[in-house]
């Protein structure tokens, strides 16, 4: 999923603003979403998620609604993702005393079809801030998942599964150092 900020707004100021949005996602996505990998950019976003399994969407619509019935699966899901996206939306409008909308209207989705998507789709966003000039390598830019596969902390990121994806660490590292084309540039990384 990807969402921009509109017009010229930027989504993050600091480092604060970043962790505060990944406190929210947390918070709102994480019960009804499993996460691959993501990149913050100061302007827009991209996460790689895939829709937890339908009871366990149940189970938490029932904890947080006790008594209620869900009837509507993909409206709740929805819901849950502009509910993030207002709920930081109003928080950074106070901080910054700013009013309107910080985001565009739409979440832009693409659905991952094959393997070899899942792959490209996990460089496709681990690069992004390099595509953009955020950063000169991969490595070079705190907001992305990137390192959190380096880690041994814990993690909400479905961390083995990528890893088994690309068949273990040396594998991950061996495909994200593949050439990256930049915006507007013939050269390479």
């Amino acid at each position: 999923m990807l969402s921009h900020a509109v017009g010229n707004e930027l989504l993050f100021r600091n480092d604060e603003n970043y962790r505060f949005f990944l406190q929210k996602y947390n918070s709102y996505i994480n019960p009804i979403a499993d996460t691959y990998c993501y990149a913050l950019m100061p302007n827009h976003f991209h996460f790689m998620i895939r829709i937890k399994e339908e009871t366990a969407i149940r189970t938490y619509f029932q904890n947080k609604k006790p008594g209620k019935e869900l009837n509507d699966m993909p409206e709740f899901i929805m819901n849950c993702f502009s509910n993030f996206l207002n709920s930081y939306a109003k928080s950074y409008n106070k901080v910054y005393k700013r009013k309107g909308a910080l985001f565009v209207d739409y979440l832009r989705r693409v659905e991952v079809k094959n393997d070899a998507q899942f792959g490209s789709t996990i460089f496709y966003i681990h690069k992004n801030p390099v595509h953009h000039g955020f950063c000169k390598n991969i490595s070079g830019w705190n907001w992305t998942s990137y390192q959190s596969i380096f880690s041994k902390s814990p993690t909400l990121l479905l961390r083995e599964d990528v890893l088994d994806w690309f068949g273990g660490l040396e594998q991950f590292i061996q495909f994200h150092n593949q050439p990256i084309f930049l915006k507007g540039a013939a050269e390479l990384e």
